[in-house]
């Protein structure tokens, strides 16, 4: 079974291509999950609206959620609502950047 867990702990080995940090602690991940049929949905979004990095994004994400064993589809949606702010990111993820 895909479950949740599985899931998050793949995309965490997503980096950020600029900052080199999980695009898990950077709070880019908004929603995953997957149907009995091994479907995952991804709803995520990027630290600006006019950020051009989505495919080096995606692509890696789409790579490492593939790994996991149950998936057979990766449908990555993007959105703006909520915007992204420097609150979503994990405590590791200020210290790295040097918010503390």
């Amino acid at each position: 079974m895909v479950t949740q867990k599985k899931l998050m702990t793949a995309l965490k080995k997503v980096p950020d291509p600029e900052l080199g940090i999980s695009i898990v602690d950077l709070g880019l991940i908004y929603e995953v999950k997957a149907d009995k049929k091994g479907v995952v949905e991804v709803l995520m979004t990027l630290t600006t609206m006019g950020c051009p990095l989505f495919d080096l994004i995606r692509d890696p994400l789409e790579v490492e959620l593939h790994k996991v064993a149950g998936v057979k589809k990766v449908n990555v949606n993007l959105t703006f609502e909520p915007p992204w702010s420097v609150e979503r990111m994990s405590e590791e993820a200020k210290v790295r950047l040097g918010f503390f």
